[in-house]
């Protein structure tokens, strides 16, 4: 199973995100709940540190996504939360090596939202996610 890149024509190439994903037909939706920098035991890992905390977060969701049969090839969008859009800006080039590491060459479509705070003590990124299983 597939998933489909939709780009309008005349629009440029995005960096690192698809605008559109396209579930093929029959594919099974997965809502994965928002994924903070929990480990198995739901202890914050990374407390201070954005690049761990985001690592964390993606491992989860591709662990919840592996769960349900899928791989991070079958993520469609993910929505990322985060409590300070400066300390991602700022350390953009750690995350693109977790999330090469993590997820490959596959980018889904994406949003990345500034929020005043997250429910757990010392979260700094959430990540929600959306995959298309076979």
């Amino acid at each position: 199973m597939k998933l489909e890149t939709i780009q309008p024509q005349d629009w440029a190439a995005p960096k690192g995100y698809s605008n559109g994903v396209v579930a093929p037909a029959g594919a099974r939706l997965l809502a994965v709940a928002g994924q903070i920098a929990w480990d198995a035991e739901q202890r914050l890992v990374g407390r201070g540190d954005f690049p761990a905390q985001f690592r964390q977060a993606l491992a989860n969701v591709v662990a919840v996504v592996r769960a349900a049969g899928g791989g991070p090839e079958h993520l469609m969008q993910l929505t990322i939360y985060v409590t300070d859009k400066r300390a991602y800006l700022a350390c953009t080039r750690e995350l693109g090596l977790a999330w090469k590491e993590l997820i490959g060459r596959h980018y889904p479509a994406m949003a990345l939202v500034q929020v005043a705070d997250l429910l757990e003590d010392g979260a700094q990124v959430e990540i929600a996610a959306l995959a298309a299983l076979p």
